[in-house]
């Protein structure tokens, strides 16, 4: 990387962190109630599903042990949540299910992507899955609910899945493989996710599962960074090790390199087929209500947090009371940061449609930062359009990691009863995590 590159690269990093520590400002609303939906907006349906079987070390979503019972009551509860929402109004046109496992209790998954389409007409519906979940008849019960299936596996190397205790629990490489190949062509659209920059991870690994997630002829391939938070980093270095080097930015070049004859879906996502159908719904829907234990939503420029704790959770629902227990405003020009950050993300921005949709002047708005990313050679400004540059793909791949390193805070603070009972407000970068 270029010397300017990289001062740009840490310069961003900071900047980024800098906007969080202050507009991370969150009240704590013990009586909150669901702020009532804009006819003119189209929202985006998120829901969690926090339960796993077991938990990978790198992993910081919110998440519980399954147990059966007490899954079943929260799917009750998940969709009482559904109807509740349908009586305020909300429409949405696409659902993204993220967890945990969400594929981890079928049965009632499907009564929930039913009821999700019957209430809100529903045609997009993704979701996330382990590689446990996906054995050609299961996934046959989901025709016409799920269009796209995104599924995690993380690597190919056996050494690397025996490390985060993947191998005993989902197979070897090969097993994996197999498994991969009898799934593809079931639903829609069928996405495999892998992490690069592992601890200790050559790019001979690298170039490997590459070569590996091509051959299984998937039509979406995902190479997530690896993301060490202070929730992670330990169980990271306990389990993976220690590099001596960041290759982060190697790597990601070779991953580009690799995937010129793919789509670019966004700066981590790869098509056979030209698609806005992805990993990363923030990029492509601003505004989303999420559902759920821990679930979170972005409305109108304010951040709302769901209860974690499922007791606290449940009570709500069963009681007719909003989920939220917290939330934040972002300032006008944060927001316009953020919203620029997630739409760049996607790879260019159309300027009048991103003007018109959130009524701003980008190039007004953001004048000095645009200047600075043209001047690194991040972006290019053409007549009405804002485009990538080859370098500003890992920026934003770079800047979105850090998005999410921030939101594991949000996640820590939050998993932490005492602490939200006792407090009135909390700065979530200011906290001692």
């Amino acid at each position: 990387m270029k010397l300017i590159q990289n001062l740009a690269l840490k310069y961003a990093k900071f900047s980024l962190n800098r906007s969080l520590k202050s507009q991370l400002n969150l009240d704590i609303l013990p009586h909150a109630t669901t702020t009532p939906p804009d006819p003119d907006i189209t929202y985006m349906l998120y829901a969690h599903i926090p339960f796993c079987h077991t938990f990978c070390p790198y992993c910081s979503f919110h998440k519980y042990a399954y147990d059966e019972s007490i899954a079943k009551e929260y799917f009750k509860n998940l969709r009482l949540e559904m109807e509740q929402i349908h009586a305020l109004g909300y429409k949405f046109n696409s659902m993204y299910v993220g967890g945990g496992t969400t594929l981890i209790d079928e049965n009632e998954l499907i009564k929930t992507l039913e009821l999700a389409k019957r209430l809100f007409n529903i045609d997009e519906i993704s979701c996330e899955s382990d590689p446990s979940h996906i054995e050609p008849n299961n996934l046959r019960r989901f025709k016409g609910l799920i269009k796209r299936l995104s599924i995690g596996v993380q690597s190919f190397n056996d050494d690397i899945l025996k490390r985060v205790g993947r191998y005993d629990k989902f197979g070897s490489s090969q097993a994996l493989i197999t498994k991969l190949k009898n799934a593809v062509g079931i639903l829609p659209i069928t996405s495999i996710d892998l992490i690069f920059n592992f601890p200790n991870q050559t790019k001979d690994m690298l170039i490997n599962d590459i070569n590996l997630a091509k051959s299984i002829n998937a039509d979406q391939i995902t190479f997530y960074p690896l993301m060490k938070s202070n929730l992670t980093k330990a169980k990271i270095a306990s389990s993976l090790g220690v590099s001596k080097f960041d290759n982060e930015f190697e790597f990601y070049t070779i991953i580009e390199e690799n995937f010129k004859d793919y789509h670019k879906n966004n700066a981590w996502s790869y098509a056979k087929n030209r698609s806005n159908f992805n990993d990363e719904y923030v990029s492509s829907k601003h505004e989303y209500l999420g559902i759920g234990s821990g679930g979170f939503s972005f409305i109108n420029g304010k951040l709302f947090i769901n209860a974690f704790n499922l007791n606290e959770y449940n009570s709500k629902i069963q009681n007719n009371q909003s989920s939220i227990i917290a939330s934040c405003e972002f300032k006008p020009k944060e927001r316009i940061k953020y919203l620029f950050l997630t739409e760049i993300f996607s790879g260019f921005i159309d300027i009048s449609k991103f003007n018109q949709t959130n009524k701003t002047n980008l190039l007004k708005t953001l004048n000095i930062e645009l200047r600075l990313l043209s001047l690194v050679g991040a972006i290019k400004i053409t007549d009405n359009m804002i485009e990538s540059t080859k370098f500003g793909r890992y920026l934003w791949v770079s800047l979105m990691k850090e998005f999410y390193i921030g939101m594991d805070r949000v996640r820590a603070i939050f998993k932490d009863d005492a602490k939200i009972k006792n407090s009135s407000k909390i700065n979530i970068m200011k906290s001692q995590i």
